[in-house]
């Protein structure tokens, strides 16, 4: 993969060639080589020593012509020859007791799997393997953190700043999590396989929020020039639909499709001609994906006939269903989002929440009352450095003709927001206000 004509590929080439097969293919490639090792921490670790020799040679030689093969052929080495130092490492250490007369077994020695044992790529078994790692690495022995971090490490292929940024935490923070929830995983013999029925009901609600938020990262990018990343968003609702396969009497396994599937459909009106980010009340309903939306209200409708109510995924579905249905936004049923938001909030309290509340409010009853609300969350600062709060503010002073406040707080939402696209829309509302 040359950069021009005759010339050398070049280093900043081959590391978009490799970031763009690790985002899309990584569940896949470390779950392949789980399966090939029976080892989960070697198969990550081995698979970011095949990204780490893929930057250079690709660098060197250009992109080869199956991406995903060579990584995999260069990692399963990579564990062959960890199999073989091991291994004799462990029949030296046999060795060495048998001189000091403590026995000269070698049961401790490892052997290296067959390199022609399997094919480096199954596809009868993709989809099991990418489950397999999803449920491995929400296991019980770790804590709901580490669960978080490490699936969307190995699983959803996000780096470790894009997880400290969906979670506030710092990078360093992250990266602690990532490497003691593998060192658990090794030191807990967790085997490399789906686990029972009734076992995969224990780990469920941590695969679920793993999903959650890769999908919110691929829906509004929490940093960068782009507002959407649909690689990102599109993988979580392929996993959603494995899972609810899997699982079709659970019922937020089906409420989180719904809500993905409902909130994918306005992907297409979402951004304009120059991905420049376009607000509800200005998109284009005629380009909202109609088939996204059937099947989400089908996923509700499912979710609903298990008979044990929705749960908060469910309940977020049933909110998106309301604006997926509606012609415009002074059409929509503002009171039944309100309604749907205090079930929310009942089942899942949280400040973000009550701020989607509260804009709820704001369509169905003014911004008056809707302003108290925001303002007792500010008073709380549970939502303290978070862009959400000035920017509801702002919109709300701007309804109620408080327009230098307004503007003062859509300024500070700028100034905290980390996507550039949302940036330059708070930048636009406050520079309309004068």
């Amino acid at each position: 993969m040359p950069d021009a004509v005759g010339g050398p590929p070049s280093a900043e080439s081959a590391r978009r060639a490799v970031e763009a097969v690790w985002r899309i293919e990584s569940a896949r490639i470390v779950g392949a080589l789980a399966r090939y090792t029976g080892d989960f921490a070697l198969a990550e670790d081995v698979a970011q020593e095949a990204v780490a020799e893929a930057l250079v040679t690709w660098s060197r030689e250009g992109a080869p012509a199956s991406p995903v093969g060579w990584l995999l052929a260069t990692a399963r080495r990579r564990a062959i020859d960890g199999f073989r130092r091991r291994s004799a490492l462990d029949e030296r250490y046999a060795l060495l007791a048998g001189q000091l007369g403590e026995g000269g077994a070698t049961s401790g020695v490892v052997t290296p799997p067959d390199p022609s044992a399997d094919l480096p790529w199954d596809p009868d078994r993709v989809d099991d393997d990418v489950l397999a790692l999803m449920f491995v690495a929400c296991h019980p022995v770790l804590s709901p953190e580490a669960r978080v971090a490490l699936t969307l490490r190995v699983v959803g292929g996000l780096g470790s700043e894009e997880i400290a940024r969906a979670f506030l935490v710092p990078v360093p923070t992250v990266q602690a999590r990532i490497t003691r929830a593998k060192k658990t995983i090794a030191a807990a013999r967790v085997p490399f396989e789906l686990p029972p029925a009734g076992e995969r009901r224990e780990r469920l609600g941590g695969v679920l929020s793993v999903l959650y938020v890769i999908f919110t990262e691929g829906s509004t990018a929490t940093a960068g020039d782009r507002l959407l990343r649909t690689d990102l968003a599109y993988e979580a609702i392929r996993l959603a639909r494995m899972l609810a396969a899997l699982q079709p009497d659970e019922p937020e396994v089906s409420g989180l499709l719904a809500l993905f599937e409902l909130t994918a459909a306005r992907f297409p009106a979402r951004t304009g001609p120059d991905g420049e980010a376009v607000l509800l009340e200005d998109q284009d309903r005629r380009r909202w994906d109609r088939s996204a939306i059937r099947r989400g209200l089908a996923a509700i409708t499912r979710a609903t006939a298990v008979g044990r109510g929705l749960g908060p995924y469910g309940l977020q579905a049933a909110i998106a269903a309301c604006h997926a249905t509606a012609a415009s936004v002074p059409e929509t049923d503002w009171e039944r989002i309100v309604l749907l938001y205090e079930a929310l909030g009942r089942v899942a309290p949280s400040p973000v929440v009550e701020l989607n509340r509260a804009v709820a409010v704001a369509m169905a009853h003014g911004p008056g009352p809707a302003l108290d609300m925001v303002d007792e969350l500010v008073a709380t600062d549970r939502l303290a450095g978070s862009y959400l709060l000035p920017s509801v503010r702002g919109e709300l002073l701007s309804r109620l003709g408080r327009t230098g406040e307004a503007r003062a707080e859509l300024e500070l939402a700028a100034r905290l927001c980390g996507n550039a696209r949302e940036r330059a829309v708070l930048l636009r509302k406050a520079a309309a206000l004068g």
